[in-house]
């Protein structure tokens, strides 16, 4: 069985980079088996959901618009102002510990089934590659073969693929962010009548080309610090792709004939050494030499060693999913403190995150006080001047009524007389000014103002101080002026 020709792997270096530096080209096996068709249909369905996004509209607005110009970001029906990014920290916090929870229990599930990077590289470049340049072997034979007008054809093709690929990636993820009808008119447009989005979309589709033509497997390795913090999530217990070394060790090569005898037999384990492990490993490990970091779960050694099982006639799992306790003849616990802290922690952070969400309103209001002095003082009343925001984050017209609640007799408001219509998507800054006669004025004081929407379906509030002078200073100056009289 022919065998990769870059240096067998070992634990003393990483398996991608050569030790003067130089990065060897993988050209991973095919592998077929339940868990490769598991995760190409699963894959397609990711890949599927990843690009519809754009295309499912939910109230009006795609599932996903991020709305950066209009500072608006609709996420699967909830419209978040840029005022109220602060609760995507609460969002991002309760995906993080269930990142983390997940990893506890099953090890990197995520790294080999969902992960962008990696669905994006295996189902759709390396079938590119595949399509055009054949198998393991094939490829192998390719890249060691003189320049032909062959090879260059292929690599032309494929390359080009790659790119209108990585473009057409591209395009969909800046509908993310402007909306494919947008896109649809940038691409119709000349370049330079949107020269910001074109620039986007060629360095992004020339990073995308890169790392899916060349640097590939070192993203996950190199960059992506989840590799990095693995170690600290998972534990004996979790779910790991693995070898049983028990069974497997020492390793030997099947024997016919009158050498095949139980004896002999019984002096070897049931791997036999064809590498077929490493042939199909992305990231170009052995992972008969433990758990490492490079090991992304794709279950790829799985499928290609439970075949070459089976054509042996003995029984399959010699790599498979389970826990470096199982592996060891010991039981897997699955409840245990790191499980629970992480849970509880996963609760806690959808439990927020739920919370925070909820507390999205249809608008956004603020009232700020005007610059200059903080308060006005004439012959008549002490004057406060205020700045009213109102957002309308819907995409249809709504009307905002404004009340002022704890507020002293005798105070008087000038703007927001009547009830106010906000276009959809669209914003109000008006100024309130309050004021209170000289008279009546008994210091500074809180009170409220609140916008009713919808007849009242739902109201905000922001608490507001009404400043001035001090009540016996202003009765001082009334004093000396009456006594000048």
């Amino acid at each position: 069985m022919p065998t990769p020709t870059h240096e067998f792997p070992n634990r003393d270096s990483v398996t991608t980079i050569r030790e003067d530096g130089s990065k060897p080209f993988l050209h991973p096996a095919d592998v077929r088996g339940r868990f490769a068709t598991a995760r190409r249909w699963s894959a397609y369905a990711l890949i599927a959901f990843y690009l519809s996004l754009p295309w499912i509209q939910v109230n009006g607005y795609p599932a996903v618009f991020l709305d950066i110009a209009d500072r608006r970001f609709h996420l699967f029906g909830i419209t978040l102002a840029f005022q109220d990014l602060w609760l995507l920290f609460f969002v991002i916090t309760g995906l993080g510990f269930s990142l983390f929870f997940i990893t506890a229990l099953l090890g990197r599930v995520w790294c080999g089934w969902a992960c962008p990077h990696t669905v994006f590289l295996d189902h759709v470049f390396r079938r590119i590659e595949r399509m055009i340049e054949g198998d393991a072997v094939q490829r192998r034979a390719l890249e060691q073969a003189p320049l032909t007008a062959s090879k260059f054809f292929k690599r032309i093709l494929k390359h080009a693929l790659y790119v209108l690929a990585s473009a057409i990636i591209t395009h969909l993820l800046l509908a993310y962010f402007v909306s494919l009808p947008e896109v649809w008119s940038m691409i119709h447009a000349a370049p330079g009548q949107h020269w910001s989005a074109f620039a986007f979309m060629f360095i992004a589709t020339a990073v995308l080309y890169f790392n899916f033509a060349w640097f590939r497997e070192q993203l996950c390795i190199v960059i992506c610090p989840y590799g990095r913090i693995q170690s600290a999530l998972v534990d004996d217990h979790s779910l790991v792709v693995g070898y049983d070394v028990k069974r497997g060790e020492p390793r030997g090569r099947p024997v016919r004939g009158a050498a095949a005898s139980p004896e002999i037999a019984a002096k070897t384990g049931d791997c036999i050494d064809c590498t077929r492990c490493v042939q199909v490993c992305p990231t170009g490990i052995d992972i008969r030499q433990g758990l490492q970091m490079e090991c992304v779960g794709c279950t790829a050694c799985i499928d290609a060693c439970d075949d070459v099982m089976t054509k042996l006639h003995r029984p399959r799992g010699l790599i498979r999913y389970d826990s470096q306790k199982a592996f060891s003849q010991q039981r897997t616990r699955w409840i245990r403190p790191r499980t629970v802290v992480y849970f509880f922690l996963l609760m806690v952070g959808a439990s927020v995150a739920t919370w925070a969400l909820s507390t999205v309103k249809p608008a956004n209001f603020g009232v700020t006080r005007m610059t200059g002095s903080p308060y006005i003082l004439d012959d008549a009343s002490v004057r406060n001047q205020f700045l009213v925001r109102i957002v309308n984050k819907r995409n249809s017209p709504a009307t905002f009524s404004l009340k002022i609640d704890d507020a002293p007799a005798g105070l008087e408001r000038i703007g927001f007389a009547t009830d106010v219509v906000i276009g959809p998507l669209e914003e109000l800054v008006q100024p309130l000014v309050l004021q209170q006669p000289r008279g009546a004025y008994t210091g500074p004081f809180h009170f409220e103002v609140r916008i009713l929407g919808d007849g009242g379906k739902f109201k905000l509030e922001r608490k507001v101080e009404f400043l001035g002078p001090e009540a016996r200073l202003l009765r001082a100056d009334e004093e000396e002026k009456r006594a000048k009289k």
